[in-house]
């Protein structure tokens, strides 16, 4: 079995035994591998010997041109133990449907955008996972009167009393980059007209400008391997620290 499975199931006698990152690589959970972020995150980690993504998923998915990575398919209620034996160094969560996708059914999406996110933060620190670092979205707030953000707040509050020993929240805005198979036409227009819309987001809107979704994974990949203790929230800016000492950490791989 290579380190790139495409669909390894987790009863598949093989198990997580199988591929292995090589010596010194850095082993990173991720949940979420189909959307735009988890994407981008198998790419960058494929490209260099930095850190390997583990995916675990509900069923078998496309990977990236060239993509590197081990890939375990289970049910949900399954993740926990895949984890266990994995065994991480942090876990990346870019889990996330739209309103669309969920039929306009509040129940729908709340079940992919709280529930299955809560419950993979549990497992995970069931598991012995230290670090979490978890892709939410500028304007979370538990008060917002939109419901797309207030369960994003939601899920934020509740992820944090999980007790990991580093939480690390991710607060794009939104996010340019090419998705695969999801068209969504008002990001379309939006980004569209970013170039002309985002100066104009000053003060506390500026937290909505758009940004790319390379310098989101990147931050969210160096966040990962971070070791202090804590719950920190970040915003466009801050990711963009991130991601730039996440480059320096990783020249010449």
């Amino acid at each position: 079995m290579s380190e790139m499975q495409s669909g390894a199931n987790w009863d598949d006698p093989a198990g997580p035994a199988g591929a292995r990152p090589g010596k010194g690589l850095v082993r990173i959970g991720l949940v979420g591998a189909t959307g735009l972020i988890g994407r981008t995150l198998i790419e960058i980690t494929s490209a260099g010997d930095h850190a390997r993504m583990v995916g675990i998923a509900r069923r078998e998915i496309t990977m990236p041109p060239g993509a590197r990575m081990e890939l375990f398919v289970a049910e949900p209620t399954k993740w926990g133990e895949v984890l266990e034996a994995v065994r991480p160094r942090a876990l990346i969560c870019a889990l996330g449907t739209t309103w669309k996708k969920a039929g306009r059914d509040e129940e729908a999406f709340r079940s992919v955008d709280q529930t299955l996110i809560v419950e993979t933060a549990k497992a995970a620190m069931a598991a012995g996972v230290p670090n979490m670092v978890l892709i939410s979205a500028a304007g979370a707030s538990v008060h917002s009167k939109n419901l797309y953000f207030q369960v994003k707040g939601e899920t934020e509050a509740l992820v944090s009393k999980v007790g990991f020993k580093r939480l690390d929240i991710l607060r794009p805005g939104l996010l340019r980059g090419e998705r695969q198979d999801d068209f969504r036409l008002l990001e379309r227009a939006a980004l569209a007209l970013s170039p002309v819309i985002d100066p104009l987001l000053t003060g506390k809107w500026e937290m909505f400008r758009s940004v790319e979704a390379q310098l989101v994974a990147e931050a969210a990949l160096g966040l990962a391997m971070r070791r202090a203790a804590g719950r920190f929230t970040h915003n466009n800016e801050a990711m963009r620290r991130a991601a730039r000492e996440w480059r320096r950490a990783t020249e010449g791989d």
